[in-house]
């Protein structure tokens, strides 16, 4: 029984030391023992789970419906900082040339200019809303774009191009990259690295609340054993919040 206690609280130690590092006026997501403050997929089986202090995610969710780690609270405006990492790559994608009006370069056909590249894929879901997603992946133009408003034609060019990173923020695969993620109404500001790659981003019709989620993408063939090429084998730490 004193084992037990003793255990306990040096879990209850470790999370408050945790939290005590939030930067100021930042409260912490992940108290980096456990999820709580999460909401697991239905029938995940553990593949989200807490590994040696970080969040750690095999692409391999066995949840029959949505595969993605929410948060149990909504938010409106707020800042989000997040460490993320793409632990590896799998197989090699297909990727397009992102211009800076966030169209994609064609060759003399018309058609779309395809490289193949190692690639993984997750994202940063704001608002509860998988089209408003801060994108991380192995892409050139590099992560912090929102695919979802990119890649609507029906939104005007300076939407698109407002939502294209102006450049290219990532450390390669297997460092830690870091998301300061603003959203305010609905525009949005994404600094990777300390690089404003999304300034200032309009995200029409965007909820005013809604929770925040971490993407699965991809997963795993059993028939192939192999995974597909875009997978979301990622670790996230350091995740904190300030409500604005």
């Amino acid at each position: 029984m004193k084992q037990i206690a003793w255990s306990s609280l040096l879990i209850l130690f470790a999370s408050i030391a945790f939290a005590a590092d939030a930067p100021d006026g930042f409260v912490s997501l992940f108290n980096g023992t456990n999820l709580g403050g999460w909401v697991l997929p239905e029938g995940d089986n553990g593949h989200w789970k807490v590994l040696d202090g970080v969040i750690d995610y095999d692409a391999r969710s066995e949840a029959k419906k949505d595969k993605n780690l929410w948060t149990e609270k909504e938010y409106g405006d707020f800042t989000l900082k997040i460490d993320w990492k793409i632990k590896e790559v799998h197989g090699l994608y297909n990727m397009p040339e992102v211009l800076p009006d966030g169209s994609h370069k064609k060759g003399p056909d018309g058609k779309d200019i395809l490289t193949p590249r190692p690639n993984a894929d997750s994202g940063i879901f704001l608002r509860g809303l998988p089209k408003a997603q801060v994108n991380i992946w192995c892409w050139p133009v590099g992560s912090g774009e929102v695919y979802g408003y990119r890649m609507d034609k029906n939104m005007p060019p300076e939407v698109r191009a407002g939502v294209t990173p102006k450049m290219c923020g990532d450390k390669p695969v297997g460092e830690w990259n870091t998301f300061e993620i603003t959203i305010k109404g609905d525009r949005l500001t994404v600094l990777l690295n300390g690089k404003a790659v999304v300034k200032d981003a309009q995200l029409p019709e965007v909820p005013a609340r809604g929770r925040i989620g971490l993407q699965h993408h991809g997963g795993f063939d059993d028939k192939k054993g192999e995974y597909s090429p875009a997978s979301s084998l990622m670790q996230f730490r350091n995740v904190f919040i300030k409500e604005l």
